[in-house]
């Protein structure tokens, strides 16, 4: 328990509070998140959001995920459950929900119906993808020879109701854990300790002795030979909040004092009932799980959240079908959120003329003013929603098989994705779009085509062919090739590892029919690229290449679309107005806030070489958190 300890003792913290009324100042976001313990392959957030296909989208949790402030190397906390599923889970669900209403929310509550196969264990995040494997070597192996359905007893007393397994078969499920205990120390190096105690489904505990007479015929109602298939899924949750009451903000707020927390709606903030003493009443202090600033928030604003909406899914097996993977996304019992944040990836706009379905675009409030037709302009638009946001960094191991070959497990997952050269691992760093991100891109395609925007240069930095696919749908007519620009890559320093993505060549997006320039020549090669760059390195570089950019585009064209990164709006644009570049906390603080298909545009001021920044030609685009919807779950049967 040592180590454990250890970890623990990183996370107490940061600050006391006096009162409400004294002025605190948070310090800066990297004193922040490094007191926090982030880890760094910038852990899940999300899922956090999650998960589209699990709680909460992640594109409203990180608005900007790409920070290089999360490299504390934080271990998970990871747990293996059976979880069931069909008829018998409508059933569970639907005492949750009755007992819920009845005699209000007690510590069963907290987490789904489940039985535990395992203690919580620790695994560093190298090891997951081995540990995933484990799991799905382990199920494979018992396929068969579990007897089902599970035969469950009710057991109820003054302090807790549960259903029982049948003791004989509890001794196979017992083995099934140690079995998975066994390929996790072999494949991952972590220690498994499985459940020594009674196996059972806890349905109400720490519950007033007033309601166990309603709570014991609701429980007495559920029909424990319903049909079932149990689900082993791998869980993992953030161990600096284990102890802490989950909150879900349901109103955005923004602070009016230097010591509160801006709250973005479906954030989940986590409580520790050791801060509250100084909070004052009405108040309450908390740390986001989308930003990880902690401060004080109106509680009128939050509802009580369940702890396991924030647990991140890394594998889910069908244990009375072991031949394929179960909704293995990273759907996190509400969250997805599991992975690295700020992998390097490219996506870019997608071609409106497919667009099909969709309400017709509104029109832009600003009329066209003609004098500007004729000036030089620049826009700027970070890429549609990642893969690797929405499902966690390991989605890979949950959308191919053991050949490589990719199958999407959620209707927001791509419905292919081409090979690459180097096998479905090049993926891993340089991640396609999902189909919401196409459909964000597709939007503001749209969008500039009803404004009558003419595009005349397109520059990308290297990415994935589906992302260059969507960039030549921009082109009018076929007369607007991508030119791929590495010097417009992000800041290298938010690229986990040692090396930079693989990425796909030119002349190979080509010859897929992808309507890239394959004659265009680079400012900035990518041997110039290195790994781990300063800041200031990589601010000059931006500007260097916007700058050359718009020289060699002068006098042959007036519109240039950058489609990059978040942080492209600020880098591409800042200097080109004569403004000196921020420091790195503050541009950090300014490009965490810029969203999905985030549009900026600048104008040349006649021939002076001076740049404003000026209303773009289309809207702002906006989207909320979107939940998973399991109809199993959701749709309860009386």
């Amino acid at each position: 328990m040592a180590a454990k300890e250890d970890l623990y003792a990183k996370v107490t913290p940061r600050r006391q509070r006096q009162s409400r009324p004294s002025t605190v100042k948070h310090g800066s976001t990297l004193d922040v998140l490094l007191s926090m313990g982030f880890p760094k392959t910038r852990a899940f957030l999300l899922i956090i959001s999650c998960v589209l296909g699990c709680v909460i989208c992640f594109s409203r949790l990180f608005s900007h995920v790409d920070d290089p402030f999360l490299d504390d190397p934080l271990p998970r906390e990871y747990v293996l459950y059976l979880r069931p599923s069909g008829p018998l889970l409508q059933q569970l669900s639907h005492f949750w929900q009755q007992s819920r209403f009845s005699c209000g929310k007690n510590k069963a509550h907290n987490i789904f119906p489940h039985i535990t196969l395992c203690q919580f264990f620790m695994c560093p995040d190298g090891k997951v993808e081995a540990l995933s494997e484990a799991l799905q070597a382990t199920v494979t192996k018992w396929k068969g020879r579990i007897p089902m359905p599970l035969p469950l007893e009710l057991y109820t007393s003054s302090t807790f109701i549960g259903l029982f397994v049948d003791e004989q078969l509890a001794e196979v499920l017992k083995h099934f854990a140690a079995d998975f205990a066994t390929e996790a120390t072999a494949k991952a190096d972590v220690h498994v300790e499985p459940h020594k105690k009674q196996l059972h489904v806890t349905l109400a505990y720490h519950f007033q002795s007033s309601h166990l007479p309603v709570l014991e015929k609701l429980a007495k109602s559920i029909d424990v030979s319903s049909g079932c298939d149990w689900l082993a899924v791998l869980f993992s949750r953030d161990i600096r909040f284990a102890n802490h009451e989950t909150l879900q903000v349901m109103y955005p707020y923004l602070p009016q004092n230097d010591d509160e927390l801006e709250l973005l709606t479906g954030d989940f903030i986590f409580m520790s009932p050791v801060e509250q003493s100084t909070a004052s009443e009405g108040w309450v202090f908390g740390t986001s799980l989308a930003t990880g600033l902690s401060g004080l928030l109106p509680e009128n604003y939050v509802s009580r959240a369940d702890e396991s909406d924030t647990w991140v899914v890394h594998g889910s097996h069908s244990v009375l079908n072991c031949a394929s993977p179960s909704n293995s996304g990273s759907t996190m019992g509400g969250l997805l959120f599991d992975g690295q944040l700020n992998d390097s990836l490219l996506d870019s706009l997608m071609d409106p003329s497919t667009l099909t379905g969709l309400c017709p675009p509104m029109q832009v409030s600003r009329p066209a003013n003609q004098s500007s037709l004729s000036r030089m302009r620049l826009f700027v638009c970070r890429h549609g929603e990642r893969m690797d946001v929405v499902f966690g960094k390991h989605w890979i191991t949950q959308c191919f098989d053991s050949k490589g070959r990719y199958f999407r497990s959620n209707l927001n997952m791509p419905s292919s994705l081409p090979a690459r050269s180097g096998g479905h691992r090049d993926y891993d760093k340089d991640c396609p779009i999902t189909v919401f991100g196409s459909t964000q891109a597709r939007l503001v395609g749209e969008a500039l085509l009803e404004s009558h925007t003419t595009i005349d240069f397109v520059y990308c930095p290297y990415g994935l062919m589906p992302v260059f696919r969507s960039a030549s749908g921009l082109q009018q007519e076929g007369k607007t090739k991508i030119r791929v620009e590495p010097g417009l890559f992000e800041w290298t320093k938010w690229v986990s590892g040692t090396c930079l993505p693989t990425w796909i060549p030119p002349a190979d997006l080509a010859a897929a029919n992808l309507s890239v320039d394959t004659t265009y020549r680079p400012h900035i090669p990518i041997s110039k690229l290195t790994v781990s760059e300063s800041y200031d390195t990589y601010i000059s570089r931006s500007f260097q290449v916007t700058r050359e950019i718009l020289t060699e585009c002068k006098n042959l064209g007036n519109t240039v679309l950058i489609v990059a990164h978040a942080s492209s709006l600020e880098a591409c644009t800042r200097q080109i107005q004569g403004l000196s570049p921020q420091n790195s906390k503050d541009f950090v603080q300014v490009v965490r806030k810029i969203p999905y298909l985030g549009f900026c545009a600048c104008e040349e001021m006649g021939d002076t070489g001076v740049w404003q920044l000026v209303d773009p030609p289309i809207l702002p685009l906006t989207h909320g958190p979107n939940h998973s919807f399991n109809w199993r779950e959701m749709l309860i049967q009386d």
